[in-house]
């Protein structure tokens, strides 16, 4: 199975890389993690991105805020699928973050999940990595039908309490 690496700018970005770890370790898909900033070790950040293919990864996870760079630093240098979690900051709450991530220019693309998205994140990974496996695809398949049946359990018991 292809490995996802998981990148961050900052290990205090780890809080929120951790929730993407948790599903990555559910689905059982082999996964690294690293901390390489765009700005402080833009050579290791680049060497990661280059060699990221043929050291077995399928997808990379690129977690960062405040400017960000950092998914499109990963992108400009791989063209593995690229996807960018933008971390909420105290100055602008992740809005500049996001803006970072998900304004990349054309041929260079970063897919961006939501702000301390990264359960989202490590699930496109799988996505990803499913579409040329199809034991994990079957995993996530099946998580899916668990998630709607819980769904509909939750909607039958407000129906019976509000609907008479």
């Amino acid at each position: 199975m292809l490995k996802v690496g998981i990148i961050m700018g900052s290990d205090s970005d780890l809080p929120v890389v951790e929730k993407g770890i948790k599903v990555l370790e559910e689905y059982g898909i082999p996964y690294e993690v690293h901390v390489y900033s765009a700005h402080r070790t833009p050579v290791e950040a680049r060497d990661f991105s280059v060699n990221a293919r043929k050291n077995g990864f399928g997808a990379i996870i690129a977690a960062a805020g405040m400017a960000a760079h950092l998914a499109g630093a990963i992108a400009a240098n791989t063209t593995l699928p690229v996807i960018g979690i933008p971390v909420k900051s105290a100055a602008f709450g992740g809005l500049d973050a996001l803006l970072s991530t998900v304004q990349m220019p054309s041929g260079i693309p970063v897919a961006t999940v939501a702000v301390d998205g990264a359960a989202n994140a490590a699930h496109l990974a799988a996505q990803i990595i499913a579409t040329s496996d199809a034991e994990l695809a079957k995993k996530l398949d099946d998580a899916r039908a668990k998630n709607s049946e819980g769904v509909l359990a939750k909607n039958a018991a407000v129906e019976e309490k509000y609907n008479k």
